[in-house]
């Protein structure tokens, strides 16, 4: 059995509507949630991103039982770990047993915006590793001093704590960041269903929750829907390393051009037909996921609700 959660995805919704759709969530049967943290969408015509602590804060007090966790959010360059520290115990509070902090090495998208250096991503793994250290230094409530490598903290104490430390998993594309999450994680997070992404977590004495996301795109003209896909998420089409390393939307709608309409649809689940969503679920549960977060590409939330509370979350 696997755990299926619902995708607040930033990039294309603004902060009210996301707050009402994690209301929609939380009076549904998805069990858990996640919100992603960007500063940029990927590309203009996704068209939002607000800042996603205070969106947190507003879903903490318009909801009862969901429990919410970031996807992903980057505490080595735009913002310094002292503040995601101080950032996620505020939102643990408010959230009490039902906040995780998941975090990664991050995208030159959104990073590069303060105007320090993009580095490469064994570097960006050392300094997730120092960040990582110091956010759970700080949660201890303690007076701290740290100087790393890459950071300094001066005497900062965080007065304000949740009863209960959130777990903190980490974001892996490859074996040496499911290493790394195996070592400093509460769990690993994931955007494909690879088996041996999980064997190396698990070989590296990796434990707690695996996280999965799916996107796909449900409306009941599908070729509305592979259309919608096509114009707002075509950044699925993207190969290698793209996602991590372009700097701005723009680049992000250089690149995506020679992305088809019949790419997408090879890619995403497109449509109405509640056996495709649910083998999409099954292949990341098949893969090792226990849990299986889905992003539904447009504004039509309510409707994917219902479909998969009628059809799809059933099977799992």
């Amino acid at each position: 059995m696997a755990e299926i959660g619902y995708k607040l995805i930033c990039e294309e919704h603004g902060p009210n509507d996301l707050v009402e759709y994690a209301r929609l969530a939380d009076d549904s049967a998805f069990e858990f949630a996640m919100i992603s943290d960007h500063y940029h969408p990927w590309t203009a015509s996704q068209g939002e991103s607000p800042m996603v602590w205070n969106v947190i804060g507003a879903i903490a007090q318009a909801t009862d039982d969901l429990r919410l966790g970031t996807g992903i959010t980057c505490p080595i360059i735009r913002v310094h770990p002292a503040i995601v520290a101080q950032a996620a115990a505020t939102a643990a509070a408010m959230l009490p047993g039902r906040f995780f902090l998941g975090v990664g090495a991050g995208e030159q998208l959104n990073e590069h915006v303060t105007g320090h250096r993009w580095p490469e991503h064994e570097v960006r793994l050392e300094m997730l590793a120092e960040a990582i250290e110091i956010i759970r230094t700080l949660w201890a409530g303690e007076t701290t001093s740290y100087h790393g490598e890459y950071y300094t903290v001066e005497n900062a104490r965080l007065f304000t704590l949740p009863d209960e430390r959130p777990p903190i998993p980490i974001a892996a594309d490859g074996p040496r960041a499911a290493r790394f999450a195996a070592e400093r994680g509460d769990g690993l997070v994931g955007v494909s269903p690879e088996s041996d992404l999980l064997e190396t977590f698990a070989d590296a004495g990796g434990e707690g929750p695996r996280y999965g996301e799916v996107t796909v795109c449900y409306d009941e003209d599908a070729d509305a829907a592979v259309e919608r896909a096509h114009e707002i998420w075509p950044i699925e089409g993207l190969p290698g390393e793209l996602m991590w390393e372009l700097p701005t939307p723009a680049h992000f709608e250089q690149a995506t051009r020679t992305v088809t309409e019949d790419e997408i649809e090879e890619l995403i689940v497109c449509g109405d037909d509640a056996d495709d969503h649910v083998a999409a679920i099954e292949e990341y549960v098949d893969a090792g996921y226990d849990r299986v977060v889905v992003h539904q590409i447009g504004s039509n939330q309510a409707e994917f609700v219902e479909l998969y509370e009628e059809s799809v979350l059933p099977s799992f």
